[in-house]
């Protein structure tokens, strides 16, 4: 009976010790092989997640990159249009000054004398020899030795004609008997009708004209306006063609020099005038 006494209590303590341990693994978990389950699980879920996150974060992270590249090709689209446009309306704004400064022009023109102003375009550049190539010719009525201008003065005079096309020298090259014979230009001065003289040269260097044979007494000064006396059979009366920089001896004494500051910017020539003459119709 003893034995059976001592064996029933050892049995009942190892049961009480086990209650206790369950007892005192129940920590929100439920009872310990609820969490060691529950840890086993989430262990695997996160060795399976963190790879399979990767995956799904790359492909995510593609189809964004894919949109950005297609927003950023709309929007280099939309770009390069502006630009386009606005490239476009800068040149409208500039074509459309340049018409009304030629309407201008020729309206004042009118208000000054009866020549007949036929515009043309400058269609080619040959600053080489002094020649620009005009989108009028023989069929528009235009002949050699015609009178050209642009809005800001004196241009030079066509040289050769074809049905459609001209060509006109330029006063860089009114020395240059390569593009036809050279004829010089009789001027005098806005400012008073005593000066007289001739431009027949250009100073490359300098990048002006220059008037010779002034008489010593011609009251002729920097600042005065030359024109196209109209003495030659060339180039009409009252044509600007630029401003007096100075004055001074010329090589034997006799008479004096000027220098003349071209109003036409001869390299950037767009739209020019070629003047007839009714009178020499």
């Amino acid at each position: 009976m003893g034995n059976k006494r001592l064996l029933i209590l050892m049995l009942g303590l190892i049961c009480f010790i086990v209650l206790m341990g369950l007892t005192f693994g129940r920590r929100g978990y439920g009872t310990w092989p609820e969490k060691f389950l529950k840890d086993t699980v989430s262990w695997a879920q996160g060795v399976l997640y963190r790879p399979t996150g990767a995956v799904v974060g790359f492909f995510e992270d593609m189809s964004r990159l894919t949109t950005i590249y297609e927003e950023n090709k709309v929007l280099r689209q939309t770009l390069s249009k502006y630009a386009r446009d606005t490239s476009r309306l800068n040149d409208l704004e500039q074509t459309n000054k340049r018409l009304q400064d030629a309407l201008g022009f020729t309206e004042r023109q009118k208000q000054m004398n009866n020549y007949q102003f036929r515009t043309a375009e400058v269609i080619q550049f040959d600053l080489a020899n002094n020649l620009i190539t005009v989108n009028l010719g023989e069929k528009d009525g235009i002949r050699t030795n015609m009178a050209v201008m642009s809005v800001a003065g004196l241009v030079g005079r066509v040289v050769a004609v074809s049905p459609f096309h001209s060509d006109v020298q330029l006063l860089t090259g009114i020395d240059d008997k390569a593009a036809g014979e050279s004829k010089a230009i009789s001027v005098t001065v806005k400012e008073n009708d005593q000066s007289y003289g001739y431009i027949e040269s250009y100073d490359k260097e300098k990048q002006l004209l220059v008037m010779s044979k002034i008489d010593p007494r011609d009251p002729i000064k920097p600042g005065d306006t030359v024109i196209t006396s109209g003495r030659g059979l060339v180039f009409p009366q009252g044509l600007e063609v630029g401003k007096v920089v100075e004055k001074h001896e010329g090589d034997f004494g006799i008479t004096y020099v000027a220098t003349i500051q071209p109003f036409a910017a001869f390299n950037h020539l767009r739209e020019v005038f070629i003047i007839e003459v009714p009178e020499l119709k």
